[in-house]
């Protein structure tokens, strides 16, 4: 299939996404055939947070991302942490936890973990954190933006501190570009590109926002990053879509995002990441979404699939939960 090509269509069914985001088994026929790609239909469970928050700058949340850490951090404070930020200024990177993924999530104490007050330089607002397990290294690596144009990497061993701040992203390198954020990254092996993980993020070009990709040896540094688009609005009758998530599932590769309608779509972009398939819409905004559904970050509990996604505006966004019927 031609890496633009505009094929539409169901995919095969099979297993689906699992805690860290990567694939799980044990999911229920009907849940798998619901929709584009066997993706299943979500229903909202509840908002994420517990309220009311200490840390609230803005009233309003964005870019949730789930992470497991039962299996990772010895002594960690909830099974799961759920990390997520205010995009206006100044932002800040937030965790909560639960202990289960139906939550409602408790919020960390000491929010946010990561200010606009970093090592370097001081930006107007942080935002969009998502947390990898280095398992290498046995470090979370969390991902953010801050300014819009610059994507950045910092680590910790649980999950809460995070040291070493560093740019990894930034306009100048994908040439055309005035926006490169929303990064979300996984482990993920491109072939004949050397490399273990592979980031989807959000860049904007003349004006439109769309789905580019890099991949690095170790998901650090070292770097590299396609100077095209992976995945485009127009064949969706979009102008805008932003939020990406990479899916693992059916023996191939998905990128789930959020079109500028409100509605989240699905398109395989393949195991090399070299094709565009768009799919359609997997999961339309539910009347608590108030016309918005956004950034998907998904999850699997005791056989049970979730996804965590921002709803409503974006400046008045809150974070909810939605399970898999």
């Amino acid at each position: 299939m031609e890496r633009r090509s505009l094929l539409r269509g169901i995919a095969g069914i099979a297993g689906t996404a699992g805690a860290g985001g990567l694939a799980g088994v044990g999911v229920p026929a009907a849940a798998q055939a619901a929709g584009p790609a066997g993706m299943p239909t979500y229903t909202y469970l509840r908002d994420a947070l517990k309220t009311p928050l200490r840390y609230n700058p803005t009233g309003e949340f964005i870019f949730p991302c789930i992470r497991g850490v039962y299996d990772k951090v010895s002594g960690a404070r909830s099974r799961y942490y759920l990390y997520y930020a205010p995009h206006e200024k100044p932002g800040g990177i937030c965790v909560a936890g639960a202990d289960s993924l139906n939550g409602p999530f408790s919020e960390y104490a000491n929010n946010p973990i990561i200010d606009n007050v970093l090592p370097s330089t001081t930006v107007s607002h942080v935002s969009s954190p998502h947390v990898t397990w280095d398992a290498a290294t046995k470090q979370f690596f969390l991902y953010f933006h801050g300014e819009n144009t610059t994507t950045r990497v910092a680590r910790s061993s649980d999950g809460l501190a995070f040291t070493d701040e560093t740019p990894i992203l930034s306009t100048r390198l994908v040439p055309g570009l005035t926006e490169t954020s929303y990064a979300r990254v996984f482990e993920h092996v491109i072939p004949g590109r050397g490399n273990k993980y592979a980031m989807v993020y959000m860049g904007v070009l003349a004006g439109r926002r769309r789905i580019y990709h890099g991949w690095s040896p170790n998901g650090w540094d070292q770097w590299q990053f396609a100077q095209t688009p992976l995945v485009n609005p127009e064949p969706d009758g979009l102008t805008d879509i932003s939020g990406a998530s990479l899916v693992f599932r059916n023996s191939t590769v998905y990128v789930a995002y959020h079109g500028n309608d409100g509605k989240m779509r699905i398109t395989e972009v393949g195991p090399g990441l070299d094709r565009e398939t768009h799919l359609g819409v997997f999961h339309s905004p539910m009347a608590s979404d108030n016309g918005r559904a956004a950034a998907p970050s998904f999850g699997t509990d005791g056989g049970v699939q979730y996804m965590f996604y921002e709803a409503g505006p974006r400046l008045s966004a809150r974070i909810c939960i939605a399970r898999a019927n």
